[in-house]
């Protein structure tokens, strides 16, 4: 969803790659583990020095994070260094304590002293559930995932695009039956603000409509849409139904998403934004926010671009591209998985069975 446009002063802004890391300042690493029983891994989203405004809201009814009320606009943290998803479930969150470790040895964090190195990092943290997908149900991140995810981060020069699909804490990710992994999209709007989002695809519920074989996210992306032949849909289905026969149960959660802007936010419209983002997950996975999802959207706004003061809803574009990215995010997730096989089971990927559309 890129788009390029002027300045103010009509200077010609740089293009955009479609990625989280378009919102200026942000930088996005992952810390893949896979082999020997593992499928798994972490993803950080890391601010700019001095941090970023963030807020969340959590929908799924069997969420897995750390550090969220934090993040309530009655709260007193205003910027956060860094935002972590990850695998593992509940396990995994203690992968944001090696994101932390790095922080504070670089004096990031919220000041609680006189010395400049008394800080407290304040580390959101979320988990998908992919134990197990590998083959051993005790792989999964830890701390020093976390700590490899962020130095990944912090390599990266600015604008750097995000890496895509089995990566960081979508690599043991599924999507019904298919496999999920980490998308990404962004753009530009009239105003000149820049918004984006980064999704980890990992739902219970189906991202693919069962009539058709199409992604649900293709129906809102305002293009024509590639319907599958028939008989490529049919052989689809029965590769899926013995797929399914033999992994067991069906997959458990989580989607996660950081929606981030370079507009000035308050914490209260950082928190609107996360939870007019959740209906951008809500186009691309149905049934979406279920019991045993634990479905999250984290937001950032670095406050580069001030919103139009004269306009009392300024914000509604914002809160309009949110909803749209994530949708895009997730699909872009979908179509850049491969497929796996591990002892843990066969997990197809959409392009797999039905080819890039």
């Amino acid at each position: 969803m890129t788009s390029a446009s002027a300045g103010p002063a009509g200077a010609a802004l740089r293009p955009l790659s479609d990625s989280l890391t378009d919102v200026a300042g942000l930088r996005v690493g992952h810390a893949t583990r896979t082999g020997g029983g593992r499928l798994t891994g972490t993803t950080v989203v890391l601010a700019p020095e001095g941090g970023a405004v963030a807020a969340v809201d959590v929908r799924g009814g069997g969420p897995g994070t750390r550090e969220t009320d934090a993040l309530d606009p009655r709260n007193l943290v205003q910027r956060v260094e860094a935002v972590v998803l990850t695998g593992g479930s509940a396990y995994g969150l203690d992968a944001a304590s090696g994101v932390v470790a790095w922080l504070e040895e670089r004096g990031r964090g919220v000041r609680v002293g006189p010395d400049p190195t008394h800080v407290v990092p304040v580390v959101p943290v979320a988990c998908v559930f992919d134990l197990g997908r590998g083959g051993d149900f005790g792989a999964r991140p830890d701390a020093a995932t976390g700590r490899a995810a962020v130095e990944d981060a912090a390599r990266t020069e600015p604008f750097t695009p995000v890496v895509e699909g089995n990566v960081g804490a979508g690599t043991g990710a599924l999507v019904g039956r298919f496999k999920g992994g980490v998308g990404s999209a962004s753009v530009r709007l009239d105003s000149g603000i820049t918004v984006a989002a980064l999704a980890v695809a990992n739902a219970a519920g189906s991202a693919v409509d069962p009539g058709t074989g199409v992604l649900y996210g293709q129906y809102f992306s305002g293009q024509r849409v590639n319907v599958p032949a028939p008989e490529v849909h049919a052989e689809a289905t029965r590769r899926l139904a013995e797929t399914a026969a033999h992994n067991g149960p069906p997959p458990l959660n989580t989607t996660l998403a950081v929606v981030a802007t370079d507009a000035e936010l308050t914490k209260a419209q950082a928190q609107k934004l996360a939870g007019t983002s959740h209906d951008g997950m809500a186009r691309a996975v149905r049934p979406v926010h279920l019991l045993n999802d634990g479905d999250t959207v984290f937001t950032l706004a670095t406050g580069d671009r001030a919103l139009d003061t004269g306009n009392p809803l300024a914000l509604n574009e914002i809160l309009a591209a949110g909803a749209d990215l994530v949708t895009e995010a997730i699909t872009r997730a979908m179509l850049a998985a491969d497929p796996v096989e591990t002892p843990g089971g066969i997990f197809p990927s959409y392009v797999g069975l039905y080819g890039k559309r």
